[in-house]
């Protein structure tokens, strides 16, 4: 049983959420029945359902509202989580099975703009967990240590194209800080999405980036998950990067074991990024496309793609350079996901070139 204190919390969120505007999956599905079948439920790691829901609570313009603060919670809420992962993930039902991970073809995919007159950028990422510690809001400062500790002599040991240091956010100097983030690398503290979630407890203990020597591959630690492994170019050479990822993804795993679960495939922390948890996507520019924005969302959507700003979600379009990516991570493998991308991305390049 959850204590009072908490249960209160809930209740009142709970009814401030019901009475607002809020478009967010968490209000859709957290009914009155859901909520009174899940309110007194704990984990095993003391997880509840306050724990799982704060973010979307505090943040009534949240798109999702939901993280899981352990593993098991997919499973103890899943009266909850169950209905927002179908919805998010276009239709992946609670009887559906994620397939077994399959990278496909590493050399399938080509340059997705050989003249380099759109494509301003590449990158494909994945998020993994490690096998035996919860998430963010139960981790506790030792832990978030240990874990680093373990990521940082893992990728000590990469070599070739990936050879490269890993700098720990604890005592970074702050102008190596501020190159970082102008590079687009490093994540920045302070996101109030995650903060409510309770995400950011002891920063920046247990933080740290990675990246090898050429700066096209890169690992966060203990920012949103564990682990962020990224792959990422400029210019519009798709294959390139992908089969970059493939190669740090098998070698890291080779070290590290992670948190995989039969139905819904790689866990992590936010229930969007899950299955697959590959994200595929460019900074394009389309000014053309951008003057008739309807259309460039509605090409986006027929391939299952989403158009976000410049410098990723809640943000604007600089320039009119586009951050779009593939928007299904489940009940596809990692290469088709990567595929709906690229198939995606040919297509908008075609219209934009044909205005």
């Amino acid at each position: 049983m959850v204590d009072a204190a908490v249960l209160e919390k809930l209740e009142a969120g709970f009814a401030k959420l019901a009475a607002s505007d809020s478009k967010s999956l968490l209000k859709k599905y957290l009914t009155k029945e859901v909520f009174d079948a899940l309110k007194n439920k704990k984990t095993s790691f003391g997880s509840s359902l306050l724990d799982c829901v704060q973010s979307g609570f505090e943040n009534h313009d949240s798109g999702v509202g939901i993280y899981a603060p352990d593993a098991e919670s997919y499973s103890l809420f899943s009266d909850l989580f169950d209905p927002i992962i179908e919805d998010y993930h276009k239709g992946f039902k609670k009887t559906d099975k994620h397939p077994q991970r399959d990278f496909g073809d590493v050399n399938a995919f080509g340059n997705v703009d050989p003249t380099g007159e759109y494509v301003v950028s590449t990158r494909v990422r994945c998020g993994r967990s490690m096998e035996g510690y919860p998430f963010n809001p139960c981790l506790t400062e030792a832990q978030y240590k240990e874990m680093e500790q373990k990521v940082s002599s893992t990728l000590s040991g990469l070599d070739g194209e990936l050879k490269g240091k890993f700098y720990p956010l604890t005592g970074m100097d702050k102008a190596v800080q501020q190159q970082l983030i102008d590079d687009h690398f490093l994540f920045k503290e302070g996101d109030r999405f995650l903060q409510a979630a309770n995400a950011c407890r002891y920063w920046p203990s247990g933080r740290g980036i990675y990246h090898n020597d050429n700066k096209t591959f890169l690992v966060w630690c203990n920012e949103e998950d564990h682990l962020r492994i990224i792959s990422m170019q400029m210019g519009g050479d798709l294959g390139q990067v992908y089969r970059r990822l493939v190669t740090a993804v098998n070698e890291i795993e080779k070290r590290v074991p992670f948190s995989h679960h039969d139905r819904l495939g790689f866990l992590t922390f936010c229930p969007t990024n899950l299955g697959t948890t590959i994200r595929a996507s460019v900074h394009i520019k389309v000014p053309k496309l951008a003057k008739d924005y309807a259309k460039l969302e509605a090409t986006a959507d027929k391939y299952n793609l989403q158009v976000r700003g410049t410098r990723g979600e809640h943000s604007e379009a600089e320039g009119g350079i586009y951050d779009i990516s593939n928007k299904r991570r489940m009940g596809l493998t990692e290469f088709q996901a990567v595929k709906e991308m690229y198939d995606g991305i040919s297509e908008i390049i075609k219209i934009e070139a044909s205005l």
